[in-house]
């Protein structure tokens, strides 16, 4: 089983938001094989906490607007990692040094990759 046509678009839609608020190396993954929580992981980093704050903020408000609820949003306080639970896809807005330190790529090498152009 892949990932689902809403769990694309609504990566992809993630993936507008915070490239729009210039978070740097966006990717999505295709986890579905691999936890029965989700179906894709997207993944984007910036530089400093108050962008990762705002990339976040930029992501949930685009996917509410297409329907998608948050079940859970964990790190905002920190602004160093966030994560947002929209059940068919997590997104983890993470400092660039975090990214590097838990190399959530490696962890998931073997998952597909999500073309994020439309």
């Amino acid at each position: 089983m892949t990932a689902t046509d809403r769990a694309i678009e609504l990566a992809r839609a993630a993936a507008a938001a915070a490239t729009d608020k210039k978070a740097e190396n966006v990717l999505a993954l295709d986890v579905s094989q691999q936890t029965p929580l989700t179906d894709i992981f997207v993944l984007a980093s910036a530089s400093n906490e108050r962008l990762v704050a705002a990339i976040a903020d930029a992501v949930e408000e685009s996917l509410h607007e297409m329907g998608a609820k948050v079940l859970a949003r964990e790190g905002k306080r920190e602004g160093r990692w966030i994560v947002i639970n929209f059940a068919e896809i997590y997104v983890h807005v993470m400092h660039e040094e975090e990214r590097v330190f838990y190399d959530l790529e490696r962890l998931y090498k073997d998952c597909p990759v999500v073309a994020l152009d439309a």
